[in-house]
């Protein structure tokens, strides 16, 4: 998502607006992004199909929520408004489950406790296409405001989305191998939305359930909502004082997973797509093609071929995924950063339901999930090496590298030689060794993101060196 430094900047990113509260993020921007949004579901949905409205637990992100579901209701649809904070899995599979005009969900996911969103959720239940995106966007210049009159209350109702998800939910997961296994197992809801959701299914499932943090805190207990290693450090700590068969966690508005296995080991997304594909294909008889983003394992891509799957890479942001699903049959699609979604479900990022389908895989194999990661890595071809570096450049210096890497690619990279060129999303380096590097500069950060895969610690250490060498010295001169 892009943050906007002011009313006249809102910008949709990947899935939507995210932005300061009361700098950028305030009543009056949303009032004039609903607007936008009403225009565009003016020409794209009957007034005889409701819009649904939902927030995550931020702070003032419900009265945002009641203010959107006022302007609605003042432009003549009829609203329904959730009845506490709900995860975004939960309001996309109601959005199709009621026939609906689409909902909006006020979140900014992972994001820090000083920011809000929105995004726009169309009634095929995942994110909004960039098409449509760029409609609302274009509609915002010409859109008012104003407060809500408040005049049409009677069109606004509130409602329970859970019931209806969970009875979906349990359809895709294996309750009765689940209960069988009699898991013990720790979850951290980080103050998120899915208190209440993955608890309830945890011990629907028989799991032996301890919980952290659920209650609504709007300042994540002083750390970010976002299931990584630093945020988990007491999660890890009673699977291992306990031997817990694993860990669970999602980020704030439920769409993103965190895993620990039952050594302490907070898992990667990357690995947690590679288990849960040779699951689906190994213990469920499921098949498909697999979809993964240009920054996420090419381990995929082995497991796709060890089982004559077909593979997909998208651009970064699980939209492109989503649609993709949309499209063919998709066993499963994710992203290295924490979503994924299954074959039968909305083409949506869902925590709640990769927490879930972790707990399946224990119960099918009965091994200790660290003994089925290595399985998985091994089948894979693996290990691969997957690292990150977030280098701080302002734009002058982010155009300068991009120009230079894109007109004069390097032949070699850390004495590994080059052999292809990808543009999907950035600049993709493909390796001869079969690893690669992409670097992506962050459109609302001064950020260059150079991720890259290796099948060693030691070319990893090299390749992350020899990029920050290359692209500090691609530093443009100043006049």
């Amino acid at each position: 998502m892009s943050a906007a430094s002011n009313s006249g900047q809102i910008k949709f990113g990947t899935d939507g607006w995210r932005g300061l509260i009361a700098k950028d993020f305030t009543f009056a921007n949303v009032c004039k992004v609903t607007r936008a949004i009403a225009s565009y579901l003016e020409n794209a949905y009957s007034k005889d199909r409701p819009v649904l409205v939902s927030y995550d637990t931020r702070f003032l992100a419900d009265q945002f929520a009641h203010t959107a579901a006022e302007i609605l209701a003042d432009l003549g649809w009829t609203v329904k408004v959730v009845d506490r904070d709900c995860p975004t899995p939960v309001i996309a599979y109601n959005a199709k489950h009621l026939n609906s005009a689409g909902a909006l969900m006020f979140t900014a996911s992972h994001n820090p406790a000083p920011y809000c969103g929105i995004k726009y959720i169309p009634d095929y239940a995942g994110p909004a296409t960039t098409e449509i995106t760029d409609t609302i966007v274009a509609n915002i210049e010409g859109a008012s405001d104003a407060p809500p009159s408040g005049k049409n209350s009677d069109k606004i109702s509130t409602f329970d989305p859970k019931p209806d998800y969970l009875k979906f939910l349990y359809t895709l997961i294996d309750v009765e191998r689940i209960r069988s296994a009699k898991l013990n197992v720790k979850y951290d809801a980080l103050y998120s939305t899915s208190r209440g959701y993955l608890d309830t299914v945890l011990e629907h499932c028989g799991c032996q359930t301890e919980s952290f943090h659920t209650y609504r805190d709007v300042l994540f207990g002083g750390g970010m909502p976002e299931p990584k290693g630093e945020q988990l450090i007491e999660l890890v700590e009673s699977v291992k004082k306990d031997s817990a068969d694993l860990g669970l966690a999602t980020d704030g508005d439920s769409d993103r997973f965190g895993i620990v296995d039952e050594q302490g080991n907070v898992l990667t997304p990357n690995t947690i797509l590679l288990l849960l594909a040779r699951h689906l294909v190994k213990n469920k008889g499921k098949t498909g093609a697999i979809v993964r983003t240009v920054a996420t394992t090419h381990l995929l891509d082995n497991l796709a071929a060890t089982y004559g799957l077909q593979i997909y890479e998208t651009a970064v942001g699980f939209k492109y995924v989503g649609e993709k699903m949309r499209e063919t049959a998709v066993l499963i699609g994710g992203e290295e950063s924490g979503g994924l979604s299954v074959i039968g479900h909305i083409p949506e990022k869902d925590g709640i339901l990769a927490d879930m389908l972790v707990a399946e895989v224990i119960a099918y194999e009965g091994k200790p999930l660290s003994q089925l990661v290595a399985e998985a890595i091994s089948e894979a071809g693996g290990p691969l090496y997957n690292t990150r570096l977030d280098l701080h450049l302002d734009d002058a210096h982010k155009a300068a590298v991009l120009d230079s890497f894109t007109k004069n690619p390097p032949k070699e990279v850390a004495g590994i030689g080059v052999k292809e060129l990808g543009r999907k999303d950035g600049i993709k380096l493909y390796l001869e060794d079969g690893g690669w590097v992409l670097l992506r500069p962050s459109g609302t950060e001064p950020l260059m993101r150079v991720y890259m895969e290796t099948n060693s610690p030691e070319k990893e250490a090299q390749v992350a060196e020899y990029m920050q060498r290359v692209i500090n010295d691609l530093q443009p001169v100043a006049v």
